[in-house]
């Protein structure tokens, strides 16, 4: 029925019809119709309704294209193997699965819509359909175990890179995986790794950026803390040109990084974060530390000194920026 309804207001193109026409050529009641036309307001499409003129179609989702996206992809590994899906709980799951079963370093998972998709301890990240970008890419790194946590602020330092290029906004990364607007979450980083008899087997990195969501997009406990790249440009990005640029990025990053090791993602990382040189108040598993955010050391960590005078090392905490 959805279906229907699309090729008609298609076939009256930025012209509005009436629920009392959809329904004679529908053979359905107005009540089903206006059911429709809100399921289909779910999905992406949207409507402008008036009294006594009906409906006009202004707006269909953007939607993927395998076709489109790899034609824009100017990589030679990233995102060459792809894997293109509607709805799913989580892409990382769905990575994991692929990586398990042989795929190839570069295979990319992408999804409209996250039912339930995840960021680091445990949290729920909200992915609503066809407003951002929810991927997964596999690796197959050829470096220790214990230095998995460095391929966290690579993906940052791409994604950050790709974002202010494309969309010409003030993004900066948060330690150690989030990327923020104007101290507004626009994207989230989960790395996961799968080690096999003290051996790197794979990592699989995932990204959920925040592209053209409005602010009727996120749940109220969301609006004070999230934005989008919509929200913060003032205009609709182009997914899959932020998509491949992401990917052109961190391909050229990740060959850097195994030709000359963390040292230059290291600079990088620092000249586009915002977690450096202030005040910021850390959540550990032993606990609260409050102090001033020195510098990465060459795993990563970050180096706080304490109210105390005390230098420490945080190689996995929640912070929060005075």
């Amino acid at each position: 029925m959805n279906d229907r309804i699309l090729a008609i207001f298609e076939q009256h193109a930025d012209e509005f019809v009436s629920g009392e026409q959809l329904s004679e050529m529908l053979q359905c009641s107005r009540t089903a119709i206006w059911k429709h036309i809100q399921a289909l307001k779910e999905a992406g499409y949207e409507f402008e309704a008036v009294s006594r003129r009906g409906y006009r179609l202004l707006r269909q989702p953007d939607r993927w294209s395998a076709v489109k996206l790899l034609a824009a992809l100017k990589t030679r590994t990233m995102g060459r193997r792809l894997k293109l899906l509607d709805e799913v709980d989580s892409t990382q799951t769905v990575a994991h699965q692929l990586a398990l079963e042989g795929a190839d370093e570069g295979t990319l998972v992408v999804a409209e819509q996250q039912l339930a998709g995840r960021g680091r301890m445990g949290k729920a990240w909200h992915s609503p359909k066809g407003k951002g970008i929810w991927m997964s890419l596999v690796l197959r790194p050829t470096i220790p175990m214990h230095f998995t946590p460095q391929l966290t602020l690579l993906t940052a330092v791409a994604v950050c890179r790709a974002i202010r290029k494309l969309a010409g906004v003030p993004a900066a990364i948060k330690w150690p995986n989030d990327i923020l607007i104007e101290g507004r979450k626009v994207c989230g980083i989960l790395l996961e790794s799968v080690a096999e008899d003290e051996r790197l087997r794979y990592v699989i990195a995932g990204i959920g950026i925040s592209v053209n969501l409005e602010q009727d997009d996120y749940p109220d406990e969301l609006r004070p803390i999230a934005t989008s790249l919509r929200l913060a440009a003032g205009r609709e990005i182009d997914r899959i040109a932020l998509l491949t640029l992401v990917l052109e990025e961190f391909e050229a990053l990740y060959t850097l990084y195994h030709e000359h090791g963390f040292e230059p993602i290291r600079t990088s990382w620092e000249a586009l974060t915002m977690s450096l040189g202030g005040q910021v108040r850390a959540n550990t598993a032993k606990g609260t530390i409050t102090g001033t955010a020195l510098a990465i050391d060459e795993m990563g960590a970050l180096i706080v000194e304490t109210e105390a005078g005390d230098t420490i090392k945080l190689y996995s905490a929640e912070i929060q920026h005075a």
